[in-house]
């Protein structure tokens, strides 16, 4: 043991050598160039000698062969091979290394400039010369889910480009984007570097000539002035033509009016962070909203279209409501671009409406005979009263919050109850001050507590089961380690592991930042996650796809219209017994709903295997459980006071004679 430690003391020469050639390296380009030259004479010289001595024509004098071996090395050197006195050697190899370095030189001048070019021509500065093409401005965390939406919109439709303008490297981004979705022809995908608020970066991708234009807000902190700043530079580059449809989103509400102001009554401006707290409310009463929602939005089933009419005004919504076989009739689209979600049964159809559906396909044929799937002998369930009072635990807090605390107040029922949990080491301030503030209204009762969601004690004093739902908010302080959503990762691992403790049921909704948490978050049967912004992006694409869906998601994702809701089936049709789905979506519609899907759930079956099944044939009959549940568009909630009317998150429609410089309402 001894030896052993004075071996590891004394260090051996290799050792030495390697800590004297670290050394030397270090010290400049000078020793660099010295350790180089020293390599190549070790290497060359003998090799040189060793061909010397080994000809039988080489010289047979020692001066000789020395001089053969300068001449060999010389020349594989490039040092020229000049033989005579030591001085004029010694001229001729300072002759051949200034000829090296010069040499050198050109080469790598002309080398940095061919990249220098080669750079600048993959940033792609080059002006886009498409018609009819979809612009995307700026890069977000879901510029995956726009792009590839934007793609299955047009697909089978012959070719379409979609470019994207941002401030990153063009030949990174189509990289990025062609890896991730996949991107084959014919659809095509060009990408630009320039910054969206530079109205010479903005001519680069043509949006005057674009079919349609969508601006994503970045992370960073003054995304909303970057937005802004885009849309007053996208009216310097369009001028004063009508311009393409512009559909743009903003994080906070207090931007809202400016953008609006700044994209004129044409234009379509969303805000990202209502229209998540909503989710998240509907979430939390409908835990299997969210992935239809998804399923509605995104362009690979069905979806939202605008249908226009044949054959004479005047007909009424009960007669036209069961007239197609494979679209769900939700509504009317008035000519002036008002959206009318689950109108009275008499609502007369005028000249120039048209009709909104959710079908599979934007040109579902109608079918005269659909009515006669409705079997008037299968018995019907009673109108159930109104839901009682919930108990909602909401875990974190962020900006998002104080929207969903005004929106659990506005619907609430009398003898709600919300407590609200929140860490004053990770949670930004102000939780209490927005919390004490009241409506004067006792629908719900509000308490504050602090604590650590993702403590198991803290979960454990709360007893989760015991509430309605529970929502879960994403930690936004910049200054936390970890990704962002870590904290949400382990506050749902320490519910799970209640559930597991207590072996009862937590009904929860997390938010989530990055779409690919999804995989990881640990659920259960009736929970589910909300990816901020998902929602909104794939809204982008359905209105950038057709403007005037924009009226109708307005109904749909505000307190003041339509709603989509999870109702048990025995609500509509009496349980085991079999019926068309015509025969409950009439008794939907009789109830003032519109009935676009429903659940089958099995008892016996995997909790993961009961997936909403969208815009099903009018003419399926099936036997509807009493576990089963229909999806449904209701007519939302009591419309709040004008005092406490809050502001929509889309534009007002735009009727005829309005003009694209006009300054919007709010």
């Amino acid at each position: 043991m001894a030896d052993a430690g004075r071996r590891q003391e004394t260090p051996l020469l290799r050792d030495r050598a390697r800590y004297l050639f670290d050394r030397t390296l270090a010290r400049s380009t000078a020793a660099l160039l010295g350790w180089l030259a020293l390599g190549c004479l070790t290497l060359v010289v003998p090799v040189s000698a060793l061909l010397v001595w080994t000809d039988p024509r080489a010289p047979r004098s020692v001066p000789g062969r020395i001089t053969a071996v300068w001449r060999i090395s010389a020349e594989t050197l490039r040092l020229s091979g000049v033989t005579g006195s030591p001085l004029r050697m010694l001229l001729a190899a300072l002759l051949g290394l200034i000829a090296l370095l010069c040499v050198s030189t050109v080469v790598g001048v002309i080398t940095t400039g061919l990249g220098d070019r080669l750079t600048e021509l993959r940033r792609g500065r080059s002006t886009v010369l498409e018609q009819g093409h979809t612009v995307v401005l700026g890069w977000s965390e879901h510029i995956f889910t726009v792009v590839a939406e934007l793609f299955a919109a047009r697909s089978g439709r012959g070719r379409h480009v979609v470019t994207v303008l941002a401030d990153r490297d063009a030949a990174d981004m189509h990289t990025e984007l062609t890896k991730a979705l996949g991107i084959t022809s014919p659809a095509r995908l060009v990408c630009r570097t320039g910054s969206p608020t530079d109205p010479e970066a903005l001519a680069l991708v043509a949006p005057g000539t674009a079919r349609s234009v969508l601006l994503l807000p970045c992370d960073d902190a003054d995304a909303d002035s970057r937005v802004i700043r885009t849309l007053l530079a996208l009216r310097v580059v369009i001028g004063a033509r009508p311009g393409p449809p512009l559909v743009a989103t903003v994080r906070h509400d207090h931007h809202l009016r400016a953008a609006r102001l700044a994209a004129g009554l044409r234009n379509t401006v969303l805000e990202a962070d209502r229209t998540t707290a909503r989710l998240l409310v509907q979430s939390a009463r409908q835990p299997g909203l969210p992935a239809a929602l998804r399923d509605l939005l995104d362009f690979a089933g069905a979806e939202f279209h605008t249908l226009d009419v044949a054959g004479p005004v005047g007909r009424s919504y009960a007669e036209l409501a069961p007239s197609f076989e494979d679209a769900c009739v939700i509504g009317i689209l008035r000519a002036d671009g008002t959206a009318h979600l689950t109108p009275r049964p008499d609502t007369l159809l005028r000249a120039g409406d048209r009709l909104v559906v959710v079908a599979h396909d934007d040109h579902p044929a109608a079918a005269t005979d659909c009515p006669g799937h409705i079997d008037e002998r299968v018995p019907t369930a009673e109108h159930e009263g109104a839901d009682g009072p919930t108990h909602t635990l909401m875990l974190g807090w962020n900006r998002r919050a104080p929207f969903i605390v005004d929106l659990l107040r506005r619907t609430a029922r009398p003898g709600s109850v919300l407590d609200v949990v929140t860490d004053p080491e990770t949670d930004p301030p102000g939780a209490a001050a927005h919390l004490s503030h009241s409506d004067g209204s006792d629908l719900l009762r509000v308490s504050h507590r602090s604590g650590d969601p993702t403590r198991f004690a803290t979960l454990r004093a709360l007893d989760p089961s015991r509430y309605d739902s529970v929502i879960v908010l994403r930690d936004e302080n910049p200054a936390a380690p970890g990704q962002p959503d870590d904290r949400t990762l382990l506050t749902l691992l320490m519910l799970k592991a209640h559930e597991e403790e207590t072996g009862r049921c937590v009904r929860a909704v997390a938010e989530l930042h990055d779409h690919r948490s999804r995989l990881l978050a640990p659920l259960g049967a009736t929970s589910a996650v909300v990816v901020r912004g998902e929602l909104t992006a794939l809204v982008m694409t359905q209105i950038s796809h057709n403007p005037a869906l924009a009226a109708v998601f307005e109904e749909i994702f505000t307190v003041r219209g339509g709603a989509l809701a999870l109702r048990p089936a025995h609500a509509y049709v009496r349980p085991d017994a079999e019926a068309s789905f015509a025969t409950v979506a009439a008794a939907a519609l009789a109830r003032g709903e519109a009935a676009i899907g429903y659940r089958a759930r099995d008892p016996r079956a995997d909790p993961v295997a009961h997936r909403i099944r969208l815009c099903p044939r009018q003419s399926e009959r099936r036997v509807w459980r009493c576990e089963d549940e229909l999806l449904v568009l209701t007519a939302g909630h009591d419309i709040p006071s004008a005092d406490e009317a809050e502001p929509p998150s889309f534009p007002l429609p735009r009727r005829d004679g309005d003009s694209a410089a006009e300054v919007p309402r709010a």
